[in-house]
């Protein structure tokens, strides 16, 4: 049996892939939720975000070459072609999906597709090509690198002496251990030769722009892709980098709309960061005993593997582990998710759990506890019908997390107070 409820913008839906259909008689707050998130990923939507950076006049009238490489390579490169129309002489983009816009194939833009989360054969194929690219700059060109998470894995040029194995077994290990992306950014430059700013130092000191959509803490371009476009280590650096989106964008942006309709809203704070299941604790605790109505946090979180690991992310992993700390309470919810749209392996981007997700866990003869331990959350959020899914967003800022207290009775009656238009999220 399968349902979805979807938001106004037809984007985002928790469905029910096994297991007994969601009862949520047309509960408005899982509509609200997920109408919130899309505010958020609207925020930091890759397209729109790029072509404001470059909506200034150009400094010169010289052709633009264009690379973008990442998770939000087409959305950024489709912003970038916006702004600068023909100006655009040549592109390149690494992604990790098949373009979805006709537009990409218009233009006449060179597509390659390399590998996430784990590089292969095409990620070095990808990164091969990107370095034979920026030696072929033709001197009268103005370079244009548009950065997003996901580049570590989608190109890769490997030291002398280090081997595809190598990287494959580094990826492994770390998402074994928990590794924080920052670290595992900074041992993947380690066995690079053009990341850790030493792409960058293949221009040799020529002017060139770079515009990041940032995943990790800090937003600092030489974590960002393993520093594909960070600072050169030796050398003149001319290049102007700006990171246009990041999560605090899109948290600041869920959070002016849930006060716009009339919620009171906890002031976010600092990214978090750590074991998805002790930020459950955390982010339930707060919910619970705090008197606003809505949270909204944004990071990213980690899990610990076991050897062998079902199927799941951190985010879901994070919305199960936090569902058995709000069963009972029927005012809490909780929206955990990925603003890439996914989340791991899997080709949802979280989870949407309430007071009766364990319930119905159970019901479908599951054990939570279980898909915990197992690293195996997928099957019992979808027996729920609580996995979310967003499809490709055209960006990667890392995770958002939205709480909500707030009794089903009082959102029908917020609902009600904006005509009907509540779960629109103005």
């Amino acid at each position: 049996m399968r349902r979805s409820t979807r938001a106004a913008s037809g984007a985002a839906s928790s469905k029910s892939s096994a297991g007994a259909e969601h009862p949520d008689g047309g509960d408005p707050r899982r509509a609200l939720l997920l109408a919130l998130l899309e505010t958020g990923l609207r925020r930091v939507e890759g397209r729109r975000c790029v072509r404001e950076a470059l909506a200034r006049p150009q400094r010169s009238a010289a052709p633009v070459w264009l690379a973008a490489v990442g998770k939000a390579a087409e959305s950024m490169a489709l912003g970038a072609y916006d702004a600068l129309g023909g100006a655009i002489e040549r592109a390149l983009l690494i992604t990790r999906d098949a373009p979805l816009s006709p537009e990409i194939g218009r233009l006449g833009a060179e597509v390659l597709i390399g590998a996430h989360p784990v590089p292969d054969e095409r990620s070095l194929a990808a990164g091969g090509r990107l370095l034979a690219w920026v030696e072929s700059l033709p001197g009268e060109v103005e370079p244009l690198f548009l950065i997003s998470g996901g580049a570590s894995s989608l190109v890769e040029v490997p030291e002398a002496g280090v081997t595809l194995p190598d990287l494959e077994a580094l990826t492994r290990r770390a998402f074994a251990a928990g590794l924080a992306i920052g670290e595992l950014n900074r041992r993947r430059a380690a066995l690079s030769r053009i990341k850790g700013g030493r792409l960058a130092a293949r221009l040799r000191g020529r002017p060139a722009r770079a515009l990041f959509i940032s995943d990790v803490p800090d937003d600092d371009p030489r974590v960002i892709g393993s520093g594909l476009m960070g600072p050169a280590a030796e050398g003149d650096d001319r290049i102007e980098r700006q990171v246009v989106a990041s999560v605090d964008q899109a948290v600041a942006a869920v959070a002016v709309a849930a006060a716009a309709l009339g919620l009171t809203v906890h002031p976010p704070g600092r990214r978090f960061a750590g074991e998805a299941v002790r930020l459950a604790a955390r982010f339930a605790h707060e919910l619970r005993t705090g008197t606003a109505q809505l949270h909204v946090w944004g990071g990213e979180s980690t899990v610990m593997l076991p050897p062998h690991p079902g199927r799941g992310g951190r985010n879901q992993h994070l919305a199960l582990a936090a569902a058995r700390l709000i069963a009972g309470r029927p005012e809490l919810m909780l929206l955990a998710a990925g603003t890439d749209g996914s989340d791991g392996v899997t080709e949802d981007a979280g989870a949407l759990v309430d007071a009766d997700t364990c319930a119905r866990i159970a019901l479908a003869e599951l054990d939570a506890e279980r898909g915990l331990e197992r690293a195996d959350s997928a099957p019992a959020l979808a027996a729920s019908g609580d996995l979310v899914h967003l499809g490709p967003t055209g960006t990667n800022v890392g995770d958002l997390v939205i709480g909500l207290k707030l009794a089903a009775d009082a959102a029908r009656a917020l609902e009600a107070l904006h005509g009907g238009r509540g779960a629109r999220v103005l």
